[in-house]
């Protein structure tokens, strides 16, 4: 957009810990639009995967010289971090308007037959309970502006199409981002009338690293069949669904409310 329709306006993202990842697309976005960030990030996860870690403190840099940053690494999944975000997000910036709940679990996952109580358990803390629990604390600590055009409280929260197809050997994910799928309609009726809008973005497939980077034989061959599922060829990028949640979180946005919104360009399932 670069509108600058967000200045005067705090965004909280969460999972901003790769310059690949949807998290930084979306809050280079929101800078560039104005917003002040809150950031947060978890090294010790990303270092568990094939990608590996990037040192948060240079994104904020690059971010920051765009915006007003201030960051924090926590995991998510402790039962008390959310609060704490959001605590720390008004101690640094005195409010909080926006919350893009981009961060998620990747790994220790399996099918039907191989998941196991541990597995479940992991990925509904910080897939689902830790998301409910970050717009609970944020829209207790959200303040309204007053009249019906100053209502500028907006929650994002991240799907992965589990509504559209399979996604076999990825049982505790899918099934802890079911919940959001399921409850953004009435999650969005309670928020509305505090004046905060909660719509759910599904990305689609996104390169993140693992169709650019891929190396092994198998990867190769995942990222073919990837790519042959989207119309000429092109997957999706991570600024892809970020162009979506800047619009969404601006005033452009503010008859859209309580939709699960398929972001996928194109992308034919029925081949995948």
């Amino acid at each position: 957009m670069g509108s600058r329709g967000l200045v005067g306006r705090v965004a909280v993202v969460t999972g901003v810990s790769r310059r690949n990842g949807i998290g930084f697309a979306v809050a280079r976005r929101l800078a560039e639009d104005g917003a002040a960030l809150f950031l947060t990030h978890w090294a010790p996860h990303d270092a568990q995967q094939p990608w590996g870690a990037e040192d948060p403190a240079s994104l904020c840099r690059e971010l920051g010289a765009m915006t007003r940053v201030a960051d924090l690494a926590v995991d998510l999944a402790e039962a008390t971090a959310a609060e704490r975000v959001i605590d720390e997000a008004v101690a640094a910036f005195g409010q909080v308007d926006i919350l893009v709940a981009n961060h998620a679990r990747s790994g220790g996952d399996g099918s039907l037959f191989d998941v196991d109580a541990r597995m479940l358990d992991g990925h509904w803390a910080v897939d689902a309970r830790s998301v409910l629990l970050l717009t609970q604390a944020f829209a207790r600590r959200y303040r309204r502006d007053a009249g019906p055009e100053g209502e500028h409280g907006r929650v994002i929260w991240m799907s992965s199409g589990q509504h559209l197809g399979p996604m076999r050997t990825e049982i505790a994910y899918a099934a802890a981002k079911s919940v959001l799928a399921g409850l953004t309609a009435t999650v969005a009726d309670e928020l509305i009338e505090r004046g905060i809008l909660l719509n759910t973005v599904n990305p689609g497939p996104v390169d993140t690293g693992y169709l650019s980077e891929a190396t092994t034989d198998r990867d190769l061959s995942v990222v073919e069949e990837v790519r042959a599922a989207f119309p000429r060829g092109r997957v999706g990028t991570p600024d892809d669904p970020a162009r979506l949640i800047a619009w969404l979180v601006s005033d452009e946005a503010r008859w859209v409310v309580g939709q699960v919104i398929d972001s996928e360009g194109g992308f034919r399932r029925s081949r995948w």
